[in-house]
């Protein structure tokens, strides 16, 4: 590999010779050698998004040119329109302000931009102007957070929503038995389960939609502590605006400064919504995973589609392995979520360091429940089957129907009827027939269970 020779604070220093970026990412490359993985490029989309704002707002309040401002806009733009992953290669595990991922944004537009203006562009000077680590990289959480919400998570959780309604109106008649405990219970029916589903992500829904606006209240103009210093005073204004106009969201400065640089709790709070409905999920995958269990030993109420072999030795063997991988997805949100929680403890003073790591699971949670939420739409409630013959069985030899007859019969009397129904494995009707003064029509009546589900 050959190298040129940059320079920055600290002296001189090898640099790959095609690199973007300049000294101080390398520094950031040789020294963050804890784990292969890098900040995900929602995170350094919204860094270029961030720094595209602020050449506007710069420019605009006479601190820029319109050549270096320009300059700067269309280095990004290349960027977001054509990523090149490798100019970007700083861990997650870095210095807790993410200033190396930071300088890495500015060292990379500012050799583009170089390249597109007639005089040098600064990375520190020019494409960092009027800015921080400190507020850029909690900018950047809320942002790619505020994006990846509105734009992926929340239709995905719209499409699974669909999907329920759909398969509600086509098979949510028929009826099955109900389960507490995982034991027999009052029946019900398909289309009330699907209901159940539906309200939790719902729940989850209004969850994640709470917490946009606080998103969306961004830390840029706080600079290094939150006072704002060498930030012109209209900046985080001018700021805000523009990046508004860019994204389609409506973004302002936060309105306390220091709360946005010294804490995490917005990002905290976001991570518990998107937990939520990881709890969600994992409720919602087991009990397709349990329903569609057999199909001849198990409950073999629905019948999921069919996507592989399941086994490697068991010919004909296919397994739920949508809702598996669901239920998966939904554990590592949690865990996400967990290390999140820990993050938020580290603000020390004006400014929180583990910021990093904040916005790497904060958006790699998104991600998996985004995907998992589209898989299960496309391959698990789309061309999932109801068994009514085997739900119509189970209902037939269902002991605690019995329930119904407590108001007329009394508990204990209805208890006996149940044991008996259950030891002779007989229907609950023909032994009340035997053992009560209930005529049949009036048993049929007080035990059809459409009559008790709806």
């Amino acid at each position: 590999m050959s190298y040129r020779i940059e320079h920055d604070s600290m002296g001189a220093l090898e640099v790959p010779a095609d690199a973007l970026y300049q000294a101080q990412t390398q520094r950031a490359v040789q020294n963050f050698t804890l784990h292969p993985a890098s900040l995900p490029w929602p995170f350094i989309r919204a860094l270029l998004l961030i720094k595209q704002a602020a050449a506007r707002a710069n420019q605009q309040l006479g601190l820029l040119s319109s050549t270096q401002s320009d300059a700067i806009i269309r280095a990004a733009q290349a960027q977001l329109e054509q990523p090149d992953p490798a100019q970007f290669p700083v861990g997650v595990y870095q210095t807790g302000s993410g200033t190396s991922s930071n300088m890495n944004v500015n060292e990379v537009l500012a050799t583009l931009a170089s390249q597109n203006a007639v005089e040098k562009i600064h990375p520190n000077d020019h494409v960092n102007l009027g800015q921080s680590s400190n507020d850029t990289i909690p900018t950047a959480i809320h942002v790619s957070a505020a994006l990846a919400i509105s734009g992926d998570l929340l239709p995905a959780l719209t499409q699974v929503q669909q999907a329920l309604s759909q398969l509600s109106a086509q098979q949510g008649h028929v009826l099955k038995t109900g389960r507490t405990h995982l034991m027999d219970a009052m029946p019900l029916r398909f289309g009330q389960v699907f209901s159940g589903w539906q309200a939790q992500l719902q729940h989850a829904a209004e969850q994640l939609q709470a917490q946009l606006p606080h998103l969306q209240q961004l830390a840029q103009g706080g600079t290094a502590i939150g006072t704002g210093v060498n930030a012109h005073p209209q900046f985080a204004a001018r700021f805000a605006t523009a990046l508004s106009e860019q994204t389609g969201l409506s973004f302002s400065p936060s309105p306390n400064f220091f709360f946005s640089l010294s804490s995490q709790d917005v990002a905290v709070a976001t991570s518990g919504a998107l937990k939520t409905l990881a709890v969600a999920l994992l409720k919602i995958a087991n009990d397709l995973r349990w329903m569609n269990s057999g199909p001849l030993a198990g409950l073999a109420e629905i019948e999921l589609p069919a996507l592989q072999p399941g086994s490697s030795i068991m010919p004909g063997k296919v397994n739920p392995v949508i809702p598996e991988a669901v239920a998966m997805a939904s554990a590592q949100v949690i865990g996400h979520d967990a290390a999140i929680t820990v993050a938020g403890q580290s603000g020390n003073f004006e400014l929180n360091v583990m910021l990093p790591l904040v916005a790497a699971n904060l958006l790699d949670s998104i991600s998996l429940l985004s995907g998992s939420l589209r898989a299960l739409a496309e391959k698990a409630l789309t061309g999932l089957k109801v068994r009514a013959d085997t739900t119509a069985q189970a209902l037939a030899r269902n002991p605690i129907l019995v329930t119904a007859l407590n108001p007329v019969i009394g508990y204990e009397k209805a208890a006996a009827i149940a044991k008996q129904a259950y030891q002779q494995q007989r229907p609950v009707q023909d032994v009340a027939l035997e053992q009560t003064d209930l005529s049949e029509a009036q048993l049929k009546e007080l035990l059809d269970p459409a009559r008790l589900a709806n």
